[in-house]
């Protein structure tokens, strides 16, 4: 039978189809994936100090650091990370950062400084390294990458590594893993991509007919919402590219350009 040309713009992502339920991993729908530059995403969500009188009290420090590793073939999330760290600035939580985090203080009270906790991540990417053969984006001309899997870091918005972990590592004298100097900002590219501006991730997520599922504000629970959300984007045709590098040697096709046409509903 031959295809109308609404169903062939369906099938090569110009329109989308609508759906009744979130798309999940595993979903066999008729949606073109895009060539994606990174076979691995890395998804970052920090959790800091806050304050609800609008100051920042010298700075924000990191007191919950999860990450997800999402496999951006498939879209399955095929490894975690997530560590508890504990505020040397300010070592008691606000009741407003724990209402809105849920992390209690107990748990930084048994976290970790957060230079230790950056070297138990360290750890973590060597082991992913070994174990799935990746290769980070300012490594591939470093390198000989033939055969191996290129990863990038995402995050929501510039915030997480652009902000708070710069400004923590500086203020405390503390060296930024060179790795997380370059990342996608996934809002960014959200609005870039579907050419409309998202009201948060949780909207980002409604927008598309997807459910948060977990706790909002926790790290951990927003780094796998971001996964799937980053996931969903592949589905439809979206090229995840690296937004935002001050390291030199992340190469120019991993870089974003916005060359991949926009989908539109």
């Amino acid at each position: 039978m031959q295809k109308t040309t609404k169903q062939l713009a369906e099938e090569l992502g110009f329109i989308r189809k609508r759906a009744s339920s979130p798309s999940v991993a595993g979903t066999t729908e008729k949606r073109v994936r895009s060539h994606q530059l990174f076979a691995y995403l890395i998804v970052i969500d920090f959790e800091s100090t806050c304050w609800n009188d609008g100051r920042l009290r010298n700075g924000q420090e990191i007191i919950e650091f999860p990450a997800v590793l999402l496999n951006a073939a498939n879209g399955q999330i095929e490894n975690e990370f997530r560590t508890y760290l504990q505020p040397q600035e300010h070592p008691l939580l606000s009741v407003f950062c724990t209402e809105l985090t849920g992390i209690q203080q107990h748990q930084v009270e048994a976290g970790v400084p957060l230079h230790i906790c950056l070297l138990q991540f360290g750890h973590w990417l060597s082991k992913l390294q070994e174990e799935k053969n990746i290769v980070f984006a300012r490594d591939v001309e470093r390198n000989a990458c033939e055969g191996k899997k290129p990863c990038a870091f995402v995050t929501w918005s510039d915030w997480d590594l652009g902000v708070c972990l710069k400004n923590e590592c500086q203020r405390k004298r503390i060296r930024k893993p060179d790795v997380l100097n370059s990342w996608i900002d996934l809002r960014a590219t959200y609005q870039m991509f579907y050419e409309r501006k998202p009201k948060g991730l949780n909207g980002a997520l409604q927008d598309l007919g997807m459910c948060f599922t977990g706790r909002e504000h926790s790290g951990l629970d927003d780094a796998r919402n971001t996964a799937q959300l980053a996931w969903r984007m592949i589905c439809d045709g979206c090229t995840m590219k690296i937004t935002k590098s001050i390291d030199r040697a992340v190469s120019a096709p991993f870089l974003a350009g916005w060359d991949v046409p926009h989908y539109r509903r």
